[in-house]
């Protein structure tokens, strides 16, 4: 597999800022360590480029008629390589050089099938969603049962305009799609890979606990009104250290910098918090906190609540960020190029032909990271890590200078469930 081209630009007009972004990509296309054919096109435009998606796609597919599968959706920002775009129109593109037969375009209503058809099984997805479609969350768990692993990943749209998504598959329109040509809106949409499309995808809290997670013991509705017995309310003011008595204004301040994390009864004891690191577990999902009920003692969030569920009070913490961020890309890098690990007398010995020595394995080649989105809150872009691009830097300077596009959204998408405040980093390797 060869590197992705990429490509990315901003300008004030839209089709400058295209024309850039095709040149970047042709440039790679002619160099012998990018792929030359690729057929799928993954679009990522800022919400200033909004209002002209449809002439935008148009464009792009006029000028890479080659490419006959494009999707994609709009984000507040959009990303590639250590690069951010709020500002101004701009757009990141990424060609991924997959054989046809390994993937397929969906959409609202051209929908990823439950059961396979026409020999094609959906292994995992890149899913865009609208986040004012009802019931998102339910539909992007129903989404993952479609797949055999049972995981997706994408993000929701993030538009002060138009909230668009990119969806073309084939020699043109999806079927059903009629007028749309390719640019809607609403409902989910995305890619399906099979299980020959070797990806990995991790994901990277940007929150921080504040105490131990406890079992919501009692809730209505949207209501937390006790954990582990407690009343809630109780529970969260002694976790902040305040009170609601005289000044209202100290104890106001911190519950507003304040959310929920929120794991399924199901989540093992282990789940809440990710071993050595402090950082919440994939299992977490962060949730805002829209209320507090004097009468009952509880505290309402912006979700549905069951018993059974286990809640951590915690708060945006951008070192924690940066530091979990680092180590999903460490963690990736390990994986992918188990050599390293291995100490260098093993490696000059293996060189030679001789054995390991005290049964140590042989070290193997590491695989090459041909092209990697990136899914990052709208919360997390521009200054949160201390400069604009900084979240982006801090990728390739830990995952190395690899292809990469990416957007921010709404919500992240990642396994079977619907994230905030988080970033998912998926890879597309060389095969095992």
């Amino acid at each position: 597999m060869k590197l992705f081209p990429t490509g990315h630009a901003t300008h004030p007009q839209w089709r400058t800022a295209a024309d850039l972004v095709l040149a970047q990509l042709r440039a790679q296309m002619a160099r012998p360590d990018y792929a030359r054919a690729p057929t799928l096109g993954i679009l990522y435009i800022n919400d200033h480029c909004a209002d002209d998606a449809q002439a935008l796609l148009d464009h792009l597919s006029a000028e890479l008629p080659g490419v006959t599968d494009w999707s994609g959706t709009v984000g507040v920002g959009v990303c590639a390589n250590n690069a951010e775009y709020f500002d101004a129109p701009a757009l990141a593109v990424m060609l991924l050089d997959i054989p046809c037969d390994q993937y397929r375009v969906f959409s609202g209503v051209a929908p990823l099938p439950r059961a396979p058809t026409s020999g094609f099984v959906a292994h995992t997805a890149l899913v865009h969603a609208d986040g004012r479609t009802p019931d998102v969350a339910e539909l992007i768990a129903e989404m993952a049962e479609r797949t055999t692993s049972g995981s997706v990943f994408g993000g929701l749209a993030a538009s002060r305009r138009a909230s668009v998504q990119f969806a073309v598959g084939g020699s043109g329109n999806l079927a059903g799609h009629g007028a749309a040509g390719g640019v809607f809106d609403g409902g989910l949409s995305g890619v399906a890979f099979d299980a020959r499309v070797p990806l990995l995808t991790r994901i990277t809290q940007g929150c921080q606990p504040l105490g131990p997670a406890r079992r919501i013991t009692a809730a209505q509705d949207n209501v937390v009104l006790a954990l582990d017995g407690e009343p809630a309310l109780d529970v969260l003011l002694r976790t902040l250290d305040v009170t609601l008595g005289g000044d209202l204004q100290p104890a106001v301040q911190r519950v507003r910098a304040t959310l929920a994390g929120l794991m399924d009864e199901h989540a093992g004891p282990g789940a809440p918090v990710a071993e050595h690191t402090g950082h919440f577990g994939t299992e977490t999902r962060v949730r805002h906190i829209v209320g507090l009920d004097g009468a009952r003692h509880g505290v309402a969030l912006a979700t549905q609540v069951q018993p059974g569920m286990r809640l951590a009070f915690c708060q945006r913490h951008p070192e924690a960020a940066r530091a979990d961020l680092v180590r999903i890309c460490t963690e990736l890098r390990e994986e992918l190029a188990p050599e390293e690990s291995e100490p260098a007398a093993f490696v000059a010995l293996a060189a030679q032909g001789a054995p390991s020595p005290s049964g140590a394995a042989t070290p193997r080649a590491g695989r090459r990271i041909a092209g990697a989105l990136y899914v990052s809150c709208s919360g997390r872009g521009g200054a949160y890590f201390g400069a604009p691009g900084a979240e982006l830097q801090t990728v390739r300077h830990a995952l190395g200078d690899v292809p990469l596009v990416g957007f921010f959204a709404g919500g992240e998408i990642a396994h079977h469930h619907l994230y905030g405040y988080t970033g998912v980093l998926t890879v597309f390797t060389e095969a095992a």
